[in-house]
């Protein structure tokens, strides 16, 4: 399978079978990450991944109708990216970080896992950080879900190249 036939595989799940990512599993998917393009090679990205005491925790923090959210997927992973004070570093972490994730959802395509990256307003309080473990200095960039597909979405029609690609003279 090309790159190009992956990225058009991946979908957003919103639904999962009920059995977790297996360790192994996600530590192979997660440490794909490690190839994404990081100015000065600061690998600013973070992934927590969420135990039972901590979504406890964090749905409490969420309320009922975000908690029910939270219980979509039988393995979450939280990323963020490590920022360093400097506008133009934490900029390009963050799009380093960014670009990270999407290769360990394209990893996790590839594998048949389902995936979905969200980013549930809980984890922008302070109570939903402290939860989550996330400290002052990292910016909090999405809950990615993961879990055996329950259904495979359909295809969204998406925009031709022709209309955000530009040749300038």
């Amino acid at each position: 399978m090309t790159l190009a036939d992956l990225a058009a595989a991946r979908r957003t799940h919103k639904e999962f079978g009920s059995g977790p990512v297996e360790r192994e599993t996600l530590v192979d998917l997660l440490a794909v990450a490690r190839f994404a393009p990081t100015h000065h090679m600061t690998e600013p990205w973070r992934f927590r991944v969420l135990g039972p005491q901590t979504l406890a925790e964090l749905k409490a923090c969420a309320g009922d109708s975000e908690a029910k959210k939270l219980d979509r997927a039988p393995t979450l992973v939280l990323a963020s990216a490590v920022l360093s004070a400097d506008l133009v570093q934490d900029e390009e972490d963050v799009c380093a970080a960014a670009a990270a994730i999407m290769l360990v959802l394209l990893a996790a395509t590839e594998r048949g896992i389902a995936t979905y990256w969200r980013t549930p307003a809980v984890l922008r309080t302070a109570r939903g950080r402290e939860a989550a473990g996330i400290p002052s200095g990292e910016r909090f960039l999405g809950l990615l879900h993961f879990g055996a597909p329950a259904r495979e979405p359909n295809a969204r029609e998406r925009h031709d190249v022709s209309e955000y690609v530009t040749f300038l003279p």
